[in-house]
């Protein structure tokens, strides 16, 4: 017996497209995956590491996401597995670890996300990605083995030194730099075109090219002008933006076009 799941983000990439997720920090309402993928995003990048949204509320935005043609991914606030166990388990189609700093520690969320043989994955009986249907043991671990986007994230000067290790085990699927944290690690806080952060940037892709890996970079979705670089460059994952802060962003437009009517 063979089941598949749709991963919307691992096609896009698969077909040698740019994947962009939106970041979701503030909202905790189903809505947010549904209108989504009408603004073109590919996946949902729910952030538990940068805000209080609780479990439950991301659980629920995954189970949105999975009827609505986007990826839920979760950034998990620590690298204990028992984080990503409990959000795949919810609905999540993948898993982004923040402060990766080694080929050990990115084996270990790995491992965390896969079955075995392959990881350490606890299972449990049904899944809401079958509509919590019962399927053969075998054929739904290894459908949603398939399906779990795995992503670490390097953000600090050690880590971008270890990239070609990290990038060469197995199971890691995308390589993202954060680059906010990085630059702040770099003395260099904000400055996200600065000729240091654009050599990480570079390492970081050359070791995602040489084995076959994607590479992503967040923040730099708000300086077109380095994120047109970094794509130039081989980058194929960015995160496009905070809910909160492209609301704003809007709402700020918004603002002064209407106060331009009224001198």
């Amino acid at each position: 017996m063979t089941l598949t799941l749709r991963n919307p983000l691992a096609e896009t990439l698969a077909a040698g497209h740019l994947g962009l997720a939106l970041i979701v920090q503030k909202t905790t309402c189903v809505d947010i995956a549904v209108a989504a993928p009408g603004c073109g995003f590919d996946a949902l990048s729910i952030d538990l590491e940068h805000s209080v949204i609780p479990e439950a509320a991301a659980a629920q935005i995954c189970l949105a996401a999975l009827h609505s043609g986007i990826t839920p991914l979760v950034r998990v606030p620590a690298h204990d597995a028992h984080y990503a166990n409990r959000m795949l388990d919810a609905g999540a189609l993948g898993v982004i670890a923040p402060h990766v700093e080694s080929a050990e520690e990115a084996r270990a969320i790995v491992a965390a996300c896969k079955f075995a043989p392959r990881g350490t994955r606890s299972a449990t009986y049904t899944w809401p990605h079958f509509g919590y249907r019962a399927h053969d043991a075998v054929a739904a671990r290894a459908a949603l083995d398939a399906a779990t986007t795995v992503v670490v994230m390097l953000e600090s000067p050690r880590a971008i030194e270890r990239a070609d290790e990290i990038a060469a085990l197995p199971g890691v699927d995308i390589v993202h730099v954060g680059a906010v944290d990085l630059c702040d690690a770099l003395g260099i806080p904000g400055w996200i075109d600065d000729a240091r952060a654009i050599a990480c940037f570079e390492r970081v892709i050359a070791a995602c090219k040489a084995n076959g890996k994607v590479a992503g970079i967040g923040g730099v979705a708000g300086r077109p002008d380095v994120a047109r670089r970094v794509v130039a460059m081989g980058a194929r994952f960015l995160t496009a933006g905070i809910d909160w802060d492209l609301m704003l962003g809007a709402a700020r437009q918004r603002v002064a076009a209407l106060r331009e009517l009224h001198p």
